[in-house]
């Protein structure tokens, strides 16, 4: 349990990103992006999951903000699926329907070592302030692929846009909670009948 942790340095002509993560915190973070409306989803994201998370990230925000947020979900992702390791014990599956005053999202995941994202989810908006909504599943299409989960978020309704991205992480982090839990009758087996989820 208290070697659930994971370092990741990313640079590339792009950007420059460091992340480390440990599964088994209180939701401690410390988010620098550059891109403020993210770096508040990011933060939702290590508060509701309990996965600390410490991410500096410097890109080029001159041209837009798609480098730095995709490669944050690299990054990211890439931190997750060190620190699980061969992910021996985890719980592995979690599905919630989260609402959050008008709006209601549904996050399911399967950290089942195969990346996969299903996204139905859909803006009225091209942004949120100056952050392009399109982003939001960005961030979650890098996540998931570099994590080596299986991801579903669908948005069943809302009118504000903030409340719709501010749901997928939210839904996304507790999720991430219940899945990466270890489950005491797992004991010290890989939670899959193949003997392997890596």
């Amino acid at each position: 349990m208290a070697g659930r942790k994971a370092e990741v340095s990313r640079k590339t002509n792009e950007t420059d990103i460091t992340v480390s993560v440990n599964i088994d915190g209180t939701g401690l973070s410390r988010i620098a992006t550059g891109i403020g409306f993210f770096d508040h989803m990011l933060d939702q994201l290590s508060r509701h999951s309990l996965i600390d998370m410490a991410i500096d990230a410097k890109g080029d925000l001159h041209i837009d903000d798609h480098h730095t947020v995709e490669d944050t979900g690299i990054a990211v992702g890439q931190a997750v699926a060190k620190a699980l390791g061969d992910r021996r014990g985890i719980t592995r599956y979690a599905s919630l329907d989260l609402a959050m005053d008008e709006t209601m999202t549904k996050a399911a995941v399967d950290l089942s070592g195969r990346p996969f994202l299903v996204w139905k989810v859909d803006f009225s908006s091209p942004k949120v302030g100056t952050f392009d909504t399109e982003l939001v599943r960005e961030f979650f299409q890098a996540f998931s692929q570099h994590a080596g989960i299986t991801l579903h978020v669908v948005n069943h309704y809302g009118a504000n846009n903030h409340h719709i991205a501010e749901t997928c992480f939210k839904s996304v982090a507790r999720v991430l909670r219940v899945a990466t839990e270890i489950d005491p009758r797992q004991a010290d087996r890989v939670p899959s009948t193949k003997g392997t989820l890596v």
